[in-house]
C-alpha cells in the first residue's frame, strides 16, 4: 500500500467539469472559477464542439480562455483519456449547461464522446452526476430523458435562478446557481466563503 508520509498534504481530488452545446455556458464557466480557488480539487474539463460555439456567442472568452481556468484539458474525441475509465477515482462530474442531445445519450449510456462516456463511467462507478439541463419548455421526450437519467442515479439541476437572495447583478444569479448544483456534489462547506454577495443555502429570515 502507498502511503504519504507524515506531515505531507494528500494530492488534489479529480472532479469531472463538461460544457455542452446548450445555453448557458457562463455555468460552466463560474463553475470553473470557483473550483479553481479551492486547493483540494484538480479539474479536468472536457468541453464539446457546440459548447465552442456558444461560447462565443454567450461570452467574450474564447476555448482558450475557459480552458486555462481548468487543471486538466481533455478533447472531447480522446475515448482514451483517464476520466474515460471507471480506474480514475474521481469526485464526481457536473455538466453546466448539459444539453438535451447530451442528456440523452447519457440518459441511454450512448458515450459517443467523452463527455458521455465520462458521464457514464461516473454513473456506472455510482459517482455523484450533476446534469444542468437548460431548455424549455419541455415536451415529453425531454421529461422521459431526465427521467431515464435520474433513474440511472444523475442529479437533474436545471439551472432555476434563486430570488430569495434579492440578488443585485446577473453575476449574483449566476454565482448562487452554481454554488447550489456544487453544494449537491458535497462541496457546501467550501463554498459559501467564494461567493461574490450570495449563499449557497437558504438559513432562514427574521
Amino acid at each position: 500500500m502507498i502511503s504519504s508520509g507524515p506531515g505531507s498534504v494528500p494530492p488534489p481530488t479529480p472532479l469531472v467539469v463538461g460544457i455542452s452545446g446548450a445555453s448557458g455556458v457562463v455555468f460552466g464557466v463560474r463553475i470553473l472559477e470557483i473550483l479553481s480557488r479551492l486547493d483540494h480539487i484538480e479539474t479536468h474539463l472536457v468541453m464539446s464542439g457546440p459548447a465552442r460555439v456558444t461560447l462565443g456567442q454567450e461570452t467574450d472568452m474564447t476555448p482558450s480562455q475557459v480552458e486555462s481556468l481548468a487543471d486538466v484539458v481533455h478533447p472531447v474525441r480522446d475515448i482514451g483519456a483517464a476520466i474515460a475509465s471507471g480506474s480514475f477515482p474521481t469526485a464526481g462530474m457536473i455538466v453546466a449547461p448539459c444539453s438535451i442531445r447530451s442528456l440523452a445519450a447519457i440518459a441511454n449510456s450512448l458515450g459517443g464522446d467523452l463527455l458521455t462516456r465520462a458521464a457514464d463511467v461516473t454513473l456506472k462507478e455510482r459517482r455523484p452526476l450533476v446534469l444542468m439541463v437548460r431548455e424549455t419548455p419541455l415536451h415529453r421526450g425531454h421529461l422521459r430523458l431526465m427521467s431515464q437519467a435520474a433513474e440511472s442515479g444523475a442529479v437533474i439541476f436545471p439551472p432555476v435562478p434563486a430570488f430569495y437572495t434579492r440578488p443585485g447583478s446577473i453575476d449574483e444569479m449566476v454565482d448562487h446557481t452554481a454554488l447550489r448544483a456544487l453544494d449537491v456534489m458535497g462541496l457546501g462547506p467550501d463554498l459559501d466563503r467564494l461567493a461574490r454577495g450570495t449563499e449557497a443555502r437558504w438559513t432562514g429570515r427574521s
